[in-house]
């Protein structure tokens, strides 16, 4: 259905503006006007009920046909949330899974930071033109994430932010991707619009749960309670996906382009998961004995635990589930 905004454009089209913005396109060969009409604008953003009849593409335009899980959450995550979203999705692009993301502070960019580490493909979806970056601060972050993967806008250049056009980015999101992944999210959140969204569009929804104590992931056992799927690994999700998306966790491989590089990793990977047993050990102890920084131990650690590989136990505690 065309809304009253587009159908007023049509009528009475702003000639002056039509010509900025097309100019605008025509500066880089990486911009795009996709048309519902147009053979790329992807299918599983037809199927939802309310599909925008153009979207501004600044990237790679092909991605929006990939295979996608939205990645959302808190604008203002705790730090084991932001590493969390980091993880999940640079573990998940390594795959080549479509990290799609709304460039917000916190959760969101984290997980475009996570695809594009791993080499991987990342898009974001804006509330905004193309032209303007929400906030100003991930400048650089839309800057790469443009040379790796793709923005979207379904808005016309010039938009600046408004409360109203996020929920609208947000079915985007959800109508974009086969599942949406939340991470961390309060009662209040934004995310849970995107979550709803996506229960409405049939795509899965999947939920991260974590302390009774922590108002930052009460969204997320709201969800799981109403019927999301609680997520633990990355394998949670590489299951409930793969037959749509014909992933298995055997292609969900690091693969560094350095031979050497990827042999130091594996040899520190083995030698921290020598020094764990099935009795748990604290991980300051695993630091010394690793003679790791505390940072690469911790990344490892969380890792290992997307893989199904580590537990962890209160305190600081972690303890080997697989030989």
């Amino acid at each position: 259905m065309v809304s009253d905004r587009t159908r007023s454009a049509l009528l009475k089209p702003d000639w002056n503006r039509v010509e900025h913005d097309l100019a605008w396109f025509e500066q880089a060969v990486n911009r795009h006007i996709i048309t519902i009409y147009d053979a790329r604008y992807p299918e599983l953003l037809k199927q939802i009920s309310d599909p925008p009849s153009i979207l501004f593409v600044e990237g790679d335009a092909d991605l929006l046909s990939h295979w996608q899980l939205a990645v959302v959450g808190s604008r203002n995550p705790s730090a084991s949330g932001r590493d969390t979203a980091y993880e999940f999705s640079r573990y998940l692009a390594q795959g080549d899974v479509v990290i799609t993301s709304g460039l917000a502070a916190g959760i969101d960019a984290a997980a475009h930071q996570g695809a594009l580490s791993a080499g991987g493909k990342t898009l974001a979806v804006i509330g905004t033109g193309l032209d303007v970056v929400y906030p100003a601060k991930h400048k650089t972050l839309a800057h790469d994430i443009v040379e790796q993967g793709a923005i979207v806008s379904e808005f016309p250049l010039g938009t600046t932010p408004r409360a109203e056009n996020f929920p609208r980015r947000n079915r985007l999101i959800s109508g974009l991707s086969l599942g949406t992944l939340v991470v961390e999210a309060a009662l209040q959140s934004g995310s849970l619009i995107t979550a709803r969204m996506a229960l409405e569009q049939g795509r899965e929804v999947f939920a991260i749960p974590g302390s009774i104590h922590n108002p930052l992931v009460r969204g997320c056992h709201k969800l799981i309670r109403e019927g999301a799927k609680l997520v633990e690994t990355a394998t949670d999700i590489i299951e409930e996906l793969g037959a749509l998306a014909e992933l298995t966790s055997s292609t969900i491989e690091h693969q560094p382009t350095d031979q050497n590089q990827q042999q130091e990793r594996d040899a520190d990977y083995e030698q921290l998961f020598e020094y764990l047993g099935f009795d748990p050990i604290a991980i300051d102890v695993l630091i010394a004995k690793c003679e790791l920084t505390a940072e690469a131990v911790s990344s490892m650690l969380l890792l290992l635990e997307l893989q199904g590989r580590v537990e962890s136990l209160p305190g600081g505690r972690y303890v080997r589930t697989s030989t």
